[in-house]
């Protein structure tokens, strides 16, 4: 029984190896491609994701990189209108400096024409009230009336002339 159980029946040997090749026919013919499909489809969805991924992050460096330009652009517009509207602040307030010193000026002027104008009128009031006083106080003294002479009028203003001259001359 030793040798006899180890060599096969050509029978079963026959039956055996049809059965071998049936069941590798099935599996290489209609498991096998369905486990290469799987494992393409896996390795297409891991190296396509790891494409889609980069290119992902190509798209959104180049987005980064364009916001970076607009926005160095945006902060060099900001920069140039920052230093045109200090341009025209300037160039308005020395306008607006100009006609302050000029309305000043001509404030000013009027001031000195009104000042002198009411200056003299005030002279000449004070002149009036002072011939006045003087010939009142002089009728007094004298004991006749003198207001109605007409010399009173010429020695006061010759008076205010002599006043006048050593007044200018003094200063």
């Amino acid at each position: 029984m030793g040798m006899d159980t180890l060599t096969p029946k050509p029978a079963e040997l026959i039956f055996g190896l049809i059965c071998f090749f049936v069941i590798f026919g099935v599996l290489g013919k209609i498991l096998l491609p369905r486990i290469e499909k799987t494992l393409a489809a896996r390795a297409d969805g891991i190296d396509g994701g790891a494409a889609r991924a980069e290119a992902a992050r190509a798209e959104a460096q180049a987005l980064y990189e364009q916001y970076q330009a607009e926005l160095a652009t945006a902060r060099h517009e900001a920069a140039r209108i920052r230093q045109t509207a200090a341009e025209e602040g300037a160039v308005l307030v020395a306008a607006a400096r100009a006609e302050g010193q000029r309305q000043r000026d001509q404030i000013v002027a009027v001031a000195k024409v009104q000042l002198e104008a009411d200056r003299v009128v005030a002279e000449a009031e004070l002149r009036e009230d002072v011939i006045a006083l003087a010939t009142e106080l002089a009728s007094r003294v004298v004991g006749e009336p003198l207001g109605g002479l007409p010399r009173t009028r010429a020695i006061a203003d010759e008076f205010f002339a002599e006043t006048e001259l050593k007044v200018t001359s003094t200063d």
